[in-house]
């Protein structure tokens, strides 16, 4: 695991961005992995400028999302395909037939997790996944106690997620309590996992998660276990960190951050 410390969110999610444009550029027809939430508008809305202003090409790239609502259709604003559509897949040449998110309207849910799954391998599985991390440390919707080795399933949402992601919604009501997401196992599968993380309201979880011990209670230390993780911080959310000055060191010496400085 790699650690780098940003002077705000906007030079964070812009590292982010930097580091799947050259994947993308290297392997055109990368498998990304992608999150939602408010962390990442910002990161697809550089992508979406690279796209226009450098002519970033997406249109061979193939996508999988971390998660779906269960019971919303996809033209819900409130459903994650609405805000991908939004927010990245509306503004850059990428063929919509290459975009998947889990159903979350499948009259049988296990098999749409199989399904996703299968859709995956098929793929040769996912080349970069980028990530968020929740206020308990949970990534996709691997709430606290999920199995570290836990593949696509239908999880239900802790109270704390539905109290936060429900200020999403025009109707708070409308607020699901269930979702599909993808399992640690399976993001864990992933080649490489670039994980981002703003603001001081997330300094003691990302702390415990990279520098903690390992436990199903905080899902986001399984990424410990990763060869190719490398994890995005500003300066707020990277303030309860131990080894800041040996992550600060890193990132102004080591060769392969060179062109990001």
């Amino acid at each position: 695991m790699e650690l780098v410390i940003q002077p705000d969110a906007d030079s964070a999610a812009r590292l982010v961005a930097l580091l799947i444009a050259k994947a993308l550029r290297e392997k055109p027809h990368l498998v990304l992995g992608l999150a939602t939430g408010r962390t990442m508008e910002r990161v697809y809305a550089h992508l979406v400028r690279m796209h226009k202003e450098q002519g970033l090409d997406f249109s061979l790239c193939r996508t999988f999302n971390l998660d779906e609502y269960i019971g919303i259709p996809a033209s819900h604003p409130g459903s994650y395909r609405f805000y991908m559509n939004r927010h990245l897949f509306s503004q850059i040449n990428i063929d919509p037939r290459n975009t998947f998110l889990p159903d979350g309207m499948a009259c049988d849910t296990q098999s749409a997790c199989r399904h996703y799954e299968e859709l995956i391998a098929e793929f040769g599985g996912i080349d970069l996944q980028l990530l968020g991390i929740g206020a308990d440390g949970h990534i996709g919707f691997n709430e606290s106690l999920s199995a570290l080795r836990s593949r696509t399933r239908e999880k239900a949402l802790a109270p704390s997620t539905i109290a936060v992601n429900r200020t999403l919604f025009d109707n708070p009501a409308e607020m699901p309590s269930r979702a599909i997401t993808m399992g640690v196992g399976t993001i864990l599968d992933a080649s490489n996992i670039i994980l981002l993380v703003t603001g001081s309201t997330k300094a003691e979880i990302i702390a415990k998660a990279v520098e903690g011990p390992i436990t199903s209670m905080v899902s986001a230390t399984a990424l410990q276990l990763h060869p190719r993780c490398r994890v995005v911080v500003d300066e707020h959310a990277a303030t309860r960190l131990q080894a800041q000055e040996y992550y600060r060191w890193i990132f102004a010496t080591e060769p392969e951050w060179a062109e990001y400085r």
